[in-house]
């Protein structure tokens, strides 16, 4: 039979030969999932995973419940419990979940909760004016994802319990997930308590069918979040109690508890010097949207309704480049922004610009700054508040209500232009500091542009843009491969014949370079030893460095062992520590420590060394007393090197440049503040405090040391 005769009927349904009414499509082949069914087939849709985020964004759900009781002044304490039989219980001293029946169902306010999709407080009845649950599928979410969950709400003078498993209400006769269980509805009353204790228990046990094996809690991750919600909500206290005992470790228990609110939040995140104090912009506007809104009869409405958006920012300028934004509404971070962040940068921008030109601070042949210029080294927390915000999806990671870019621009014009053209004499100079950072920033910007584009106006007959004088290394295995720079052309010669080409460059310097302590970025950029030590490590300089595109595992500084040496050394570090600072956190920059002296022993025994190299004066003398112990003779003519010059090249690799016998001085910065201050005075542009520095050190000066 040829392809042109087979009957229609298996060329639709392939070889199996089934007739052509088994394949239709009709409305029986229509499933409704109804109730939490939707939740347990398609998780994903409603907690974005099922592996461990997904299961702390359950966590997530169930604590937000208990803070925007917070939100609302109901609540001030907060209980998260890991317990060590997998189930995860949280506490709060709020109002309580409702117990009493809802009409339209005939159920507890518990059960509706638990039970129902879209159901909750936050609808716009009036509970809550702002709360991070918008939904109303949290709840209901994490019960039908669960093996069992149980609720407990003090309320009315009594304590109201209920149990469901896997979203179906009923009773357990044991304890642990596992046990017995009867389904059965309502809600249980239990003991009286005091009329004014009121609050709620949920403890549920994740659901293994629904979650991957390995999906797990993360301690640290938890912290993080209530952190973030004591900064948020000034006030509450939330205690994290992990009883697991997990790898043999005790029971941890963590309270967080910060009444200075997003200020304090603030300085907690930045990392850097601070340029200003934490300023805070607050203000609240206006605007209408169309909702749809329940009336008596039971149907939906289009009305407009008026709506108030609260804006709380802090923010302060550091000395550093990166710029940190944290962004909430209602508590709930939007880790991708939205339409609040959108606003905030946008006005900040505006502002810094509308300020320098009043200010005359920009050059009338210059352009105004771009964004990145007016964020660089900023610390900010961003927070609004309003009744049912739009995001984009449950996980509510960005805010899509347009109002929010107009209310914040306006908010963030008006208060932080108050800042910046303060008269107050503290206020004023913190204000011109931030507008010259700002300056400096954008000028920083230009000129590196400015130099990269002179690196790519080389001639096409140029093989490399790389510096003439870069002996380079001929391995492309940047872990193995090392740059040495290198005091001087005399040393640059020795170093030569003494390197490994296969995995060792070699930079040569002349005599001191640039103090970038107290020079401008530009300046820095047009020195020539300054560029070209960039050049060579091609990761860039400032903000723009990027660690990952650095050409060389090691950088290793390389000078004599005097004093102008050790001056070159600093002056190599300051350029490090200011612009290249992420190879020195890496713990990729070295100084390498020549010998300063040379023993040359007269007759050595057969595998002895005939010369012994010492790398300090104790070291030396030890060295003679030992050698004198064993009647070594040795010439009295001790060599003491001034210079890496005076090494043979088979000495200077023996030393200091062969991985098997050298050492390397790993240069780290300990603490980034103190390290900033110490680089202030000492090679900063203030001489006062340099001088009584040196006036105040002198008299613990031990004169032996000083090279004369």
């Amino acid at each position: 039979m040829t392809a042109d005769s087979v009957p229609s009927t298996a060329l639709l349904t392939g070889a199996g030969g089934a007739d052509r009414e088994s394949s239709n499509y009709t409305a029986r082949h229509l499933l409704v999932l109804e109730g939490l069914e939707a939740v347990r087939k398609r998780p994903g849709m409603y907690i974005g995973s099922t592996d461990s985020r997904g299961l702390m964004h359950c966590l997530w759900e169930i604590i937000d419940n208990s803070v925007d009781e917070a939100l609302g002044g109901y609540c001030d304490m907060i209980e998260v419990i890991l317990h060590d039989d997998t189930s995860v219980e949280v506490r709060d001293n709020g109002r309580g979940i409702p117990v009493d029946v809802e009409p339209k169902t005939g159920l507890s306010g518990v059960e509706v909760v638990m039970t129902k999709l879209h159901a909750g407080g936050k609808f716009g009845g009036g509970s809550y004016a702002a709360s991070g649950g918008l939904h109303g599928v949290g709840a209901s979410v994490v019960n039908a994802l669960s093996a069992r969950l149980d609720v407990e709400v003090d309320r009315n003078s009594a304590t109201h319990s209920i149990s469901f498993r896997r979203g179906v209400p009923g009773m357990f006769t044991e304890q642990g997930a596992e046990s017995p269980f009867d389904p059965a509805n309502g809600l249980r009353k239990g003991k009286r308590i005091p009329k004014t204790r009121t609050g709620t228990r949920v403890r549920y046990w994740a659901d293994r069918q629904i979650f991957l094996k390995d999906a797990k809690l993360d301690l640290e991750t938890l912290y993080q979040r209530a952190r973030q919600t004591a900064f948020l909500v000034p006030g509450l206290t939330i205690v994290v109690r992990d009883e697991r005992g997990i790898d043999g470790g005790g029971k941890t228990e963590e309270t967080f508890r910060f009444d200075g609110g997003i200020s304090e939040f603030c300085e907690y995140l930045a990392r850097d010097r601070a340029v200003c104090d934490v300023q805070r912009l607050t203000g609240t506007g206006t605007f209408k949207e169309t909702v749809p809104v329940l009336d008596e009869r039971g149907h939906m409405t289009p009305t407009e309704v008026t709506r108030e958006l609260g804006v709380d920012i802090a923010l302060r300028w550091g000395t550093g480049y990166d710029t940190t934004v944290r962004s909430f509404v209602n508590i709930i971070a939007t880790p991708k922004g939205g339409t609040h962040v959108t606003g905030f940068e946008r006005s900040l921008t505006r502002t810094v610009n509308e300020v320098l030109r009043s200010a005359k601070l920009l050059r009338v042949a210059e352009d105004d700054i771009v964004k990145d210029d007016a964020l660089e080294g900023l610390t900010a927390v961003v927070t609004v508040r309003l009744a049912e915000p739009q995001f984009e999806g449950q996980t509510k990671e960005v805010l899509g209500t347009s109002a929010a870019n107009r209310i914040v621009a306006n908010v963030v014009a008006k208060e932080l232009k108050a800042f910046l053209t303060s008269t107050k004499r503290d206020a004023k100079a913190q204000a011109r500091a931030v507008l010259d950072k700002a300056v400096a920033a954008a000028r920083t910007r230009i000129a590196a542009r400015q130099h990269k584009d002179a690196q790519r106006r080389k001639t096409a007959l140029e093989s490399s843009s790389l510096p003439a004088k870069l002996a380079d290394c001929r391995s492309d295995d940047v872990e193995r491969s090392e740059l040495f720079i290198v005091e001087g052309d005399s040393a640059l010669g020795t170093a030569k014949l003494a390197r490994n080409s296969e995995f060792q460059a070699l930079l040569p310097i002349r005599g001191k370079i640039l103090n970038v302590q107290k020079s401008s970025v530009s300046d820095m950029l047009k020195n020539a030893e300054c560029g070209a030590i960039i050049q060579v490590i091609g990761a860039g300089s400032g903000r723009t460095f990027d660690i990952d595109a650095a050409r060389y595992g090691k950088v290793i500084m390389m000078t004599d062992a005097d004093v102008d040496g050790s001056h070159i050394r600093t002056l190599l570090l300051t350029l490090f520590q200011r612009y290249m600072r992420p190879m020195v956190e890496a713990g990729r920059v070295f100084a390498a420590v020549p010998p300063l002296h040379r023993i040359e022993l007269v007759q050595p025994k057969k595998g002895q060394d005939k010369y012994i190299y010492t790398y300090s004066d104790n070291e030396l003398r030890q060295t003679l007393l030992e050698l004198q112990r064993k009647n070594v003779r040795f010439k009295d003519s001790i060599q003491r090197y001034k210079g890496l010059g005076e090494m043979d090249a088979d000495q200077l690799a023996e030393t200091t440049m062969d991985p098997r016998h050298r050492t390397l001085r790993r240069i780290n910065i300990g603490d980034l503040e103190s390290s900033e201050r110490i680089f202030d005075l000492l090679m900063g542009n203030e001489v006062a405090p340099r001088k009584e520095f040196i006036t105040s050190s002198a008299a613990t000066l031990d004169r032996s040391r000083i090279d004369v």
